[in-house]
């Protein structure tokens, strides 16, 4: 299978979604924080109104409501629209950057402004690579609450001659750690939850027999939820003031995820700095992140 090579034209089309904005409206409501907190296994008294929304939980609002005849053939939303009609097929959260400048609360109206910051392209060496930012704006009531910049990256298809990308060893010095079963059903509750259509997270036979995985992936913003929640279980009543995570490989839901965190003493001695990952059953970095605690 050839390489898809993206004609400049298109790129230059791509890249008049630059500056696009589009707000929506939402209210946090009690029956996702319930839900979520269920999926991840805590022992959770009821959510009730003015209680702090956990860090990363605002994922489970804003959601896209595409209609059903909107829906393309991998479940995720038609191209174009607010997002630029990228002609690649896979498309992956790369990772985001996150900055709380105050908490977010049940019970409250929240409003997001996103603006495509940038579109670029990259040629790797399987194919062309095109990389859409995001910047969200959430506020409350009380104004600009926290800040997002979300990292898309569409690619094409691996081809039978693709060699995959060596992998990087995990740290194998970590403080806390914990082992994750990523199940269909966690999974499931996840997509659910998010509304994510996207068939590589709970059609097995979709995922193996079109996409060439393994298994079912294990979502970028889970794994990530699932590292602030290391963090939150090890260091109790912490808040963060910031966050980051990269992508580095696929998950799959057919072994064991370990989510790992150690200060960053060396860097930060006051141990407000806390590096985290997750690794694979073989020790892989699956993903890589820094949490900075307020």
């Amino acid at each position: 299978m050839g390489l898809m090579r993206i004609e400049p034209q298109t790129i230059s089309h791509l890249q008049e979604w630059a500056g696009k904005t589009e707000s929506t409206k939402d209210t946090v409501t009690v029956a996702p924080v319930r839900a979520l907190s269920a999926t991840l296994d805590h022992l959770d008294p009821d959510p009730i109104k003015g209680d702090f929304l956990p860090e990363l939980w605002h994922w489970l609002y804003f959601l896209p409501h595409a209609r059903q005849s909107e829906i393309g053939p991998d479940g995720h939303p038609k191209r174009g629209g607010f997002m630029p009609p990228v002609p690649l097929p896979r498309r992956m959260w790369a990772g985001s950057r996150l900055q709380w400048l105050a908490p977010l609360t049940v019970g409250e109206d929240i409003e997001r402004v996103s603006t495509i910051q940038s579109v670029t392209h990259k040629s790797g060496r399987s194919g062309d690579l095109i990389f859409v930012l995001v910047k969200h704006e959430i506020s409350n009531q009380n104004g600009l609450a926290l800040i997002e910049e979300h990292d898309i990256v569409y690619r094409d298809v691996a081809g039978a001659n693709d060699k995959p990308v060596a992998p990087t060893p995990a740290p194998t010095n970590a403080t806390w750690s914990k082992t994750i079963t990523p199940d269909d059903v966690l999974l499931f509750r996840y997509s659910a939850l998010t509304f994510n259509g996207h068939r590589i997270h709970y059609d097995r036979k979709y995922v193996t027999e079109v996409e060439g995985y393994p298994g079912l992936i294990v979502h970028g913003p889970l794994i990530a939820t699932l590292l602030v929640d290391l963090v939150r279980q090890s260091i109790p009543a912490c808040k963060l003031k910031r966050f980051e995570f990269r992508a580095i490989r696929p998950a799959f839901d057919i072994h064991p995820l370990k989510v790992c965190a150690k200060p960053d003493l060396e860097n930060d001695p006051s141990g407000k700095t806390i590096l985290i990952w997750a690794q694979d059953h073989e020790g892989w970095l699956t993903m890589q992140a820094t949490a900075v605690l307020a």
